[in-house]
């Protein structure tokens, strides 16, 4: 009996490459590894254009395509999530539509797997991005790994294999806003490494606008480091023992300079201002942890599916 692969593909507004997707998966389990079987769950997030309506035509020929349509869009992360939770293959595959993660490597994660490794990670040797978000990425994932005790993997958007026993222990797990490239290194298992190169956009334009790429960082520290807590909590103690320091010195140079030193009004603005924003700061970053924990304890399903299509 051939072993079967779960292609997961999340989809929102792709109706320009969506068929393109379909093709190049494809492709690759006729001609390059035609000795397993394969389905390809496509999950659309709510899209405004004929994605559906595409994906719908080509399930209607081809009953290895499950579709998947999301009552409202539930964000880049919890979508593609919920559709790898819910492969029933002995494998499973992430691939995205704009086929920047490429199928021609499926191959290749497939030889790992079968030598033995539950988790096959694909990370980029290269990519389109600028000097400036290369810079940016690699400081990032520098800061991440200080920060966490989790092994971080650089270069790593969440492409590669998972094992049906990976896929298993992850479906134990509660997690309301998956982080999943971090989930990875954090449930473990000896894994193989493969490197690609990422192929130019085909179709449309990329959707993590700066603000996405903020909360993906945010989401990332607060999930698996508590250091940005401890941290407030020792600028706090430094910053009090400087003040206090501070308080004495004024003190002591004011009793011995009672005329030549004014009380003045702007150290104290200064310093209220300074304050304030370390405060506010430290607010802030405990409220990212009180929202992820009311995450938790909602409980709420990841989203919430409209419709199902060959699924038996």
């Amino acid at each position: 009996m051939k072993k079967l692969i779960s292609v997961v593909t999340p989809c929102y507004n792709e109706e320009a490459g969506i068929a393109e997707c379909y093709e190049g998966v494809r492709r690759v389990f006729a001609n390059e590894v035609a000795g397993y079987d394969y389905e390809h769950i496509f999950i659309d997030n709510c899209s405004q254009d004929r994605t559906v309506a595409i994906l719908k035509d080509i399930a209607a020929r081809d009953k290895r395509v499950k579709i998947i349509v999301n009552a409202r869009n539930f964000g880049h992360a919890r979508s593609p999530y919920h559709a790898m939770l819910q492969a029933g293959g002995d494998a499973v595959v992430p691939v995205l539509a704009d086929l920047q993660t490429p199928p021609s490597i499926i191959p290749e994660m497939i030889a790992r797997w079968e030598e033995g490794f539950k988790v096959v990670v694909a990370v980029r040797r290269a990519s389109v991005e600028g000097f400036a978000g290369k810079a940016m990425r690699a400081a990032y994932y520098a800061l991440l790994r200080r920060m966490s005790k989790v092994e971080q993997i650089p270069n790593y958007i969440g492409f590669g294999l998972y094992d049906r026993s990976f896929m298993d222990i992850a479906r134990t797990i509660y997690e309301p806003v998956p982080y999943f490239r971090g989930l990875v290194p954090e449930i473990g298992f000896d894994r193989a490494v493969v490197e690609y190169d990422q192929p130019d956009r085909r179709h449309g334009k990329s959707r993590n606008s700066i603000f996405t790429l903020i909360d993906l960082a945010l989401l990332a520290l607060s999930t698996y480091s508590n250091a940005p807590l401890r941290m407030m909590s020792v600028a706090g103690v430094c910053i009090a023992a400087l003040s206090l320091l501070a308080g004495l010195i004024y003190l002591v140079l004011k009793l011995l300079y009672w005329d030549q030193i004014p009380i003045g009004v702007a150290p104290l603005l200064i310093a209220t201002f300074f304050l304030g924003a370390i405060q506010l700061l430290a607010l802030g970053l405990i409220g990212e942890y009180v929202a992820l924990l009311l995450q938790y304890a909602r409980r709420f399903p990841l989203v919430v599916e409209k419709e199902r299509v060959n699924f038996d």
